[in-house]
């Protein structure tokens, strides 16, 4: 299989910040075309904090930079006519439209999926929103603003590192709840453009990104069963973190048969005929008392990396609890060519941003695999509107002159 199967799929996109840009990136690095649609004045993840410095001296926001790579960008003044016009010869071109606006703005923009369905009749449209554009019923937050720790919280992902009425710890997953919205945004792509080659049938397909963290935070499921987030791993056997020299390394033991292979692995062959440790609730009970104190013993004079390396040879499920700079040193990392490293100009430090996470073996690594540095603003507007629509270098530029293209 290619290392680039979605090549020919064209896509355009009127997107901003992170949930859909990072789908349309994933997107991208498979193969597909993305143009993405920006206002002339560049979307708000150029503007976040903090900045990457461009060769002709301005600043991007590191938003931007991750959530980019290998995509063109136009720069279109949508709420004029002219620019709307533009937007739907565009989308008469493509395979799908993105968009992430709040609900309801894109219709009154005049580049819903009604309006582009009219111009581009087996269009597949996708939409996220914090909420769903769904009107019947639509949700009672449907016209809400929601960003990542938002719906994080909505979503009960929170509890999980929470004791008593403690104060919830806010973006504690990253920005997880952009990204895994997204992650759904291309299933569902995907998914209806397998339905479109089976029945030639276009589809709107609506993300909302709260019932996204439900699925993924899925404390749903454990309240129904009597669990509580905060103490969904009590009890189920030893899942915890241990000291070594120069950090921490993670052990997961909770299946009775991985207990001999762990009691090796730590030189304790004694605790295989202790009664006070025959059942995982034993293992829960004498975590502290027992297992934490002989296993940081064992780990002393062990880098976490050491550590983790002599527990897996023993069977034993556990890794090294990494910083950033351990990720990007990983020989796992590099072997499969993760992290995408970029020159900032002005002599600032270089910029890393993560790749793919797809890989399709059989296939030999190649130079085209390094994606594309993330666009300038407007980068593209002049080559797409020529190459896209046939516009003239003339009209393009009457266009620039009246601000509607950027």
């Amino acid at each position: 299989m290619s290392r680039r199967p979605l090549e020919g799929l064209r896509i355009l996109s009127a997107e901003q910040m992170i949930s859909l840009p990072h789908a349309t990136q994933l997107l991208s690095l498979l193969g597909a075309e993305v143009l993405k649609v920006e206002p002339l004045g560049g979307e708000s993840g150029r503007h976040g904090r903090p900045q990457v410095e461009e060769e002709d001296g301005t600043q991007t926001g590191s938003t931007f930079v991750r959530n980019n790579l290998g995509k063109s960008t136009v720069s279109l003044d949508l709420k004029s006519e002219t620019g709307r016009a533009l937007f739907l010869d565009l989308a008469g071109q493509v395979d799908a439209v993105c968009e992430n606006f709040r609900p309801g703005a894109v219709d009154k923009l005049g580049i819903g999926y009604a309006a582009v369905r009219e111009r581009n009749p087996s269009v597949l449209y996708v939409s996220i929103s914090g909420f769903g554009n769904r009107t019947d019923p639509p949700s009672p937050y449907r016209e809400r603003s929601a960003y990542a720790p938002v719906v994080e919280a909505m979503a009960g992902l929170y509890e999980y590192a929470r004791e008593g009425d403690t104060m919830p710890r806010l973006a504690s997953a990253g920005a997880l709840g952009d990204t895994g919205p997204a992650l759904y945004a291309v299933i569902g792509l995907l998914s209806a453009l397998h339905e479109r080659e089976r029945t030639g049938q276009g589809t709107h397909v609506d993300v909302a990104m709260y019932d996204a963290m439900i699925a993924l935070a899925d404390v749903v499921h454990l309240a129904s069963v009597g669990v509580e987030p905060s103490r969904a791993t009590r009890g189920i056997g030893i899942l915890d973190s241990f000291r070594a020299d120069d950090g921490w390394f993670t052990i997961e033991v909770v299946r009775e048969p991985h207990f001999p292979r762990f009691c090796d692995a730590v030189e304790q062959p004694d605790w295989k005929q202790d009664p006070r440790l025959a059942t995982r609730a034993g293992w829960a009970e004498h975590l502290e008392d027992v297992i934490r104190p002989a296993v940081e013993a064992w780990a002393r004079g062990r880098s976490k990396h050491e550590a983790a390396a002599a527990l897996a040879a023993h069977g034993v499920a556990a890794g090294p609890v990494n910083a950033a700079s351990d990720i990007v040193s990983d020989p796992h990392v590099q072997a499969r060519g993760l992290v995408h490293r970029f020159d900032q100009a002005g002599g600032g430090p270089p910029v890393d941003v993560i790749g793919s996470p797809l890989d399709f073996l059989g296939e030999e690594a190649e130079d085209a695999a390094r994606p594309r540095r993330w666009p300038g603003l407007g980068a593209q507007s002049e080559r797409v509107l020529s190459e896209w629509l046939g516009l003239s270098s003339e009209r393009i530029a009457e266009l620039k002159r009246e601000g509607v293209v950027g």
